[in-house]
């Protein structure tokens, strides 16, 4: 049994990161933002301002640092605001740690696979960084910290997730925005979208939930950086069909929409060395993923 901080537990994976750790018999300490929040599976929550400061929590062995601006389009209209507040949320966290009592726990910190420069292979860990937006801007600068601290002696791991799918993901990503535009479409109107041209690797959020676990539970990590990600690109042309099969409708008529200044048009991710180490392989299949997406919005 580990003690576990999960920071942003109220949000889209840390509700399933707590919720896995309390099954797998771990003690959650739920981090959140808002007040009063309701994480299922933690035995205690504190409402906190990371980009203020980290606050008094019980001692825990590991934290799984998932609060963060995270939605790649708003960056752009705001883009001081995402460097300045994911970067300051890592390093109240990890300057209370480094000053804190020792041995310090270990920091899984959720990066992203958006910060990788485009290739024509799979994206492993040895891949050259390039930033497409703010938002993978801001996670540079994340991992920058975070190795700054493990220099200090801090034990941080950064965890680098392609996208990822399931129930409770909110508006601004591609699924649920297209599920809500599907439901909202009017008979014989034509959809709405951005660039469904575009390939992406997309990972249930139980599975990525599960990657974060294990890097905390590992007595001993080999890498300090490792890749989460299901080795397959698919196009948002794909996720629609996927989405309207699974919803028992036709293709819609589309219309384009406004598309991002920079996308990189196939994007696949590598996570052997995540396999390798830790015997983690995904559980949930794509169609399974759209299906627990639909299903938590009924």
């Amino acid at each position: 049994m580990l003690r576990l901080a999960v920071t942003g537990a109220d949000g889209f994976v840390g509700r399933h990161v707590a919720a896995l750790a309390a099954e797998r018999g771990h003690r959650v300490v739920a981090v959140c933002r808002a007040p009063d929040a309701m994480v299922p599976g933690a035995d205690a929550v504190i409402e906190a301002d990371l980009t203020e400061a980290w606050p008094r929590t019980p001692p825990v062995d590991a934290v799984v640092h998932l609060a963060a601006l995270a939605a790649v389009g708003p960056s752009f209209d705001e883009p001081v605001r995402y460097i300045a507040d994911n970067a300051a949320m890592t390093a109240h966290l990890c300057e209370a740690l480094l000053h804190g009592p020792r041995p310090a726990p270990r920091v899984i910190a959720a990066s992203t696979g958006a910060i990788y420069a485009r290739s024509e292979r799979a994206v492993d860990e040895s891949v050259p960084l390039a930033f497409a937006s703010p938002y993978a801007v801001s996670k540079s600068t994340v991992d920058s910290l975070l190795s700054y601290y493990r220099h200090r002696g801090l034990d941080t791991v950064v965890a680098r997730p392609f996208n990822h799918i399931g129930a409770g993901q909110g508006p601004g990503f591609l699924v649920p925005d297209l599920i809500a535009r599907l439901d909202a479409l009017e008979p014989g109107a034509a959809l709405r979208v951005g660039n469904l041209d575009a390939e992406r690797d997309y990972t249930d959020v139980r599975d990525v939930a599960m990657a974060y676990l294990l890097l905390a539970e590992a007595p001993v990590l080999e890498h300090d950086i490792y890749n989460i990600a299901s080795g397959r690109a698919r196009s948002g042309h794909e996720v629609l069909a996927a989405i309207c099969a699974a919803k028992g409708r036709e293709l819609p008529s589309l219309r384009a929409g406004r598309r991002r200044p920079l996308d990189v048009p196939r994007v696949v991710g590598d996570a052997s060395r995540l396999r390798r180490e830790l015997g983690w392989a995904p559980r949930f299949d794509f169609e399974t993923s759209i299906a627990a997406a639909i299903e938590a919005r009924v």
